[in-house]
C-alpha cells in the first residue's frame, strides 16, 4: 500500500479525533472516519491523483478531496494543524488511553490540569477524579485499566504492521547477489498478535552485500549495531529490525532456532542434550566430537530429535512437543482451505465500497461463497432500515445471475442487546442466509450479565455466528468479561459458531480462547469483517490466529463445501 495513502488516512482520522474532542458534528466525524478507511484501502497512490481522481475514492466528497489535495501539496492538512494548535498535545495523548473518550480527556485537562498519561495515573491514584462531574467509581476503574493496557502494549506493534514491514524488507533483499534464502522469523513467523521487533533471516556465503543493502534501505533511520552475522536497525517508524545472515548449510537449524519461543527452544535443546547432542543456530552437533549431525532444513533437525516438523504457529511450548511425540499434531487450517467469507460490509452501512465492487473482489479471490452482512438497525448510527436491507437482497439476486462460480449469501450483522436480544423479529430474520451477532455496546456489563447475554444470543435459532466475541481492540479496549466456559458450552449445544475476526486489532477470538472453545466441540468461522476491498488481505492474520488455536479445516465452517455449510446453518435448534 502506498505510504501517502496511510499518512493521509492517519491525518483524516486525526481530524475526526480532534473534532471529537472539540465537540464537532457527529455526522461529520463519522464521515471523516469512513473516509479514512477508504483512503487507507484505496488501490491507487493518492499522491498521483488530482482533485477529480481523489473524488472518485469511495466516501470522499468535495470537501475531503480538497483536504487530500492540501496534503498532496503540503504534506499536511491545514485544518488538522489549526486544531492541533487549539488542543494541548497532552490531551491528544490522553485520547489514546483505551476506555477514555475525547470529551472526558478535555474535561480532565480543563478541570484538573491533567495533560499526560503519567499525570492522569497519579490523579487516579490520589482519588482526584472522585466528585468530578461525569466520573464515577466505574470510570476511575476503567481509566486505571486503560492505562495498564496502554503500558502493556509499550512499543509493540500489531502483527500487520510488522508483517508488511518484513515483507518489504524480504522483497528488497531477495535479489541481492549471493542471497540464497531469506524470510522473517521470530514472533512474527509464529503470528503473535503484537510484535516487539522484527527478525529477518538470510542465508549467504558472503553476508556483506546483504548487510550493506539492508542498512541502505530508505526505511532505515538508524543503524544500532552492525556486523557480518547480525545487523540491527531502527526504522523510520521506530521499529527495530534485526537481520541475521548464516551460511546456507546452517539454514534449517537457524530457522528453527530463531523461530521458536524461548520456552519451545529450551524444550528442543533439552531433547538434544538427552540424546548426546547440542542444538544451536548453526546446527545439531555431537556433544563429544563436535561433529555436525544435521542443519540444512528444519525437517531434518526435528526428525533427528525424534519429532515431526512442528508448524511455526505452534512453537510456544503449549503441548506441541507432547503432541508431536504422540503423533497428535493437527493438520492446521490454511488460507488455501478457506472457501468463503461470512462477515463483510458495504457502503450501505459503514463499509467504503459498494456491493458490486465487494462481490467482484470476492469472485477475484476465487471464493466459492460470499456473505454480505451489513449492520442491522439497532446500531442506530449506521441508519439501516427494513427497506434498505430488502432492496439489497433484491440487488444480490440480480448480481447472482452474473456470477456462476460464486454463491452470494445475504446476511446481516446483528447487535446483541444488553439482555441478549437481537435486531428484527423471528419472521424477518428467517429471510436471511446467514446471521452474525455481535456485541457493539455496554462492554462493561458484569460477568454474570455478559454471560447471560451471550448464552441468550446462542440460543436464538436465527443466530449462526457470534462475531468478534470478546469485542476487544488490541491495545485500545479490554475484552468483555464473561464465563467463557459457559458461553462455549452453549455455543456447542446450540450449533453456534464462534468467529475469528481477521482485523489485526481484533484477532478475536484470541488463540487461548479458541483452544478452550475447541475442547467443547465448538465450530469456528474465520472472517475478514472487510469494510473495504483492501481488508480481504487480513485473512492471513485470522488464519494465523486459528493455527495458534490448533484448528483444523474441519473445525472451520467456511472451509466446508457450500452444501455442508448450508446444512450447518439450517440445523440450529
Amino acid at each position: 500500500m502506498a505510504r501517502a495513502n496511510d499518512e493521509a488516512a492517519a491525518l483524516i482520522q486525526e481530524l475526526a479525533d480532534l473534532l471529537s474532542i472539540t465537540g464537532g458534528d457527529a455526522f461529520k466525524i463519522r464521515a471523516y472516519e469512513k473516509a479514512a478507511r477508504a483512503i487507507a484501502g484505496h488501490p491507487e497512490d493518492i499522491s498521483t491523483l488530482g482533485l477529480a481522481g481523489l473524488k472518485k475514492i469511495p466516501t470522499v466528497g468535495e470537501a475531503i478531496a480538497k483536504k487530500l489535495a492540501d496534503y498532496n501539496a503540503t504534506g499536511t492538512i491545514r485544518q488538522v494543524e489549526e486544531l492541533r494548535a487549539q488542543i494541548p498535545a497532552g490531551v491528544r495523548a490522553l485520547t489514546a488511553i483505551p476506555t477514555l473518550g475525547p470529551r472526558k480527556a478535555l474535561v480532565l485537562y480543563q478541570e484538573l490540569g491533567v495533560s499526560s498519561v503519567a499525570e492522569l495515573s497519579e490523579a487516579v491514584e490520589r482519588g482526584r477524579l472522585r466528585g468530578l462531574k461525569g466520573f464515577g467509581a466505574k470510570s476511575e476503574e476503567n481509566i486505571r485499566h486503560g492505562i495498564e493496557l496502554m503500558r502493556q502494549a509499550g512499543e509493540r506493534v500489531l502483527v500487520d504492521v510488522a508483517a508488511e514491514l518484513a515483507d518489504g524488507i524480504v522483497a528488497a533483499l531477495r535479489d541481492v547477489p549471493g542471497c540464497r534464502k531469506i524470510t522473517h522469523a521470530g514472533s512474527l513467523r509464529r503470528m503473535r498478535e503484537t510484535i516487539g521487533d522484527v527478525d529477518v533471516l538470510a542465508a549467504s556465503d558472503d553476508p556483506r552485500p546483504l548487510m550493506e543493502a539492508f542498512t541502505a534501505l530508505p526505511l532505515v533511520a538508524e543503524v544500532i549495531a552492525g556486523g557480518d552475522k547480525k545487523t540491527s536497525v531502527r526504522t523510520t517508524t521506530g521499529l527495530q529490525v534485526d537481520l541475521r545472515v548464516v551460511p546456507p548449510e546452517a539454514w534449517g537449524a537457524a530457522l528453527q532456532y530463531f523461530t521458536g519461543s524461548q520456552a519451545h527452544n529450551i524444550r528442543t535443546r533439552e531433547i538434544a542434550f538427552r540424546q548426546g547432542l547440542k542444538l544451536s543456530e548453526y546446527g545439531l552437533f555431537d556433544s563429544d566430537s563436535g561433529e555436525l549431525v544435521v542443519s540444512e532444513t528444519e525437517e531434518e533437525v526435528y526428525e533427528r530429535l525424534g519429532l515431526p516438523w512442528i508448524p511455526p504457529t505452534l512453537r510456544e511450548d503449549g503441548g506441541e512437543i507432547e503432541a508431536a511425540r504422540e503423533g497428535r499434531l493437527p493438520r492446521l487450517v490454511t488460507a488455501e482451505d478457506i472457501r468463503g467469507d461470512l462477515h463483510t460490509h458495504t457502503d450501505l452501512t459503514d463499509g467504503t465500497a459498494p456491493l458490486e465492487r465487494m462481490v467482484a473482489a470476492a469472485a477475484d479471490r476465487g471464493l466459492e461463497y460470499y456473505a454480505i452482512t451489513d449492520h442491522a438497525p439497532n446500531l442506530v448510527m449506521q441508519r439501516m432500515t427494513d427497506e434498505k436491507i430488502l432492496a439489497q437482497r433484491e440487488r444480490i439476486r440480480e448480481l447472482q445471475k452474473e456470477y456462476r462460480d460464486l454463491t452470494i449469501l445475504h446476511g446481516a450483522e446483528l447487535n446483541i442487546d444488553p439482555d441478549g436480544g437481537v435486531d428484527w423479529d423471528a419472521d424477518f430474520l428467517a429471510g436471511f442466509d446467514v446471521l452474525v451477532a455481535s456485541v457493539h455496546s455496554h462492554f462493561t456489563q458484569d460477568r454474570a450479565a455478559m454471560t447471560r447475554r451471550f448464552v441468550t444470543a446462542c440460543e436464538n435459532p436465527h443466530v449462526h455466528v457470534i462475531g468478534h466475541p470478546t469485542a476487544r481492540g488490541i491495545g485500545r479496549r479490554a475484552p468483555v468479561d464473561a464465563d467463557w466456559d459457559e458461553v462455549f458450552a452453549a455455543a456447542a449445544r446450540t450449533g453456534t459458531a464462534m468467529e475469528i475476526d481477521c482485523f489485526p486489532d481484533r484477532l478475536d477470538l484470541p488463540a487461548d480462547l479458541i483452544r478452550r472453545a475447541l475442547r467443547y466441540g465448538v465450530k469456528f468461522s474465520i472472517d475478514t469483517d472487510a469494510h473495504a476491498v483492501a481488508h480481504f488481505r487480513n485473512l492471513r492474520y485470522g488464519v494465523g490466529t486459528a493455527q495458534r488455536g490448533w484448528l483444523t479445516p474441519d473445525d472451520v465452517i467456511n472451509t466446508w463445501p457450500l452444501d455442508r455449510l448450508r446444512e450447518f446453518l439450517s440445523k440450529k435448534p
